[in-house]
């Protein structure tokens, strides 16, 4: 193993990942009554919540717990990566855009994108 990657620093991001995983379901679940159009509410709230929280874990986590430890794997690589999507991200936008939304398809990669960014930036300066 990598050093400093130990046996629980793996459990950590498996564990993270299935908190992260059941979070971004339960987001998109509870998003499924107030969804409006085809637009994908749920993975875009989904990632600008995973960003601000990784954002958080870079600046705070990392004088909180140092970036070798189970807990700021467990965070980061784990609840962050599990919460994210960028695969349903992908898959929404082409699917947008081939049921012929390509002005949805384009405002989800633009929001998307600069709201991630927007809002990694913002929690830094916050948080630094």
């Amino acid at each position: 193993m990598a050093e400093g990657i130990t046996a629980m620093t793996w459990l950590a991001v498996f564990m993270g990942g299935g908190v992260g995983s059941v979070l971004r379901f339960g987001l998109g679940q509870g998003l499924r009554s107030v969804e409006i159009g085809s637009f994908p509410w749920a993975v875009l709230a989904a990632n600008v919540l995973a960003t601000a929280l990784l954002a958080w874990c870079a600046v705070t986590g990392a004088e909180l717990w140092g970036r070798t430890s189970p807990m700021w794997f467990f965070m980061t690589v784990g609840v962050c990566g599990g919460f994210s999507t960028f695969s349903t991200f992908a898959w929404d936008t082409l699917r947008l855009w081939q049921d012929g939304g390509w002005a949805l398809a384009v405002a989800n990669v633009a929001v998307s994108v600069v709201g991630c960014v927007a809002i990694s930036w913002w929690v830094a300066q916050i948080t630094s």
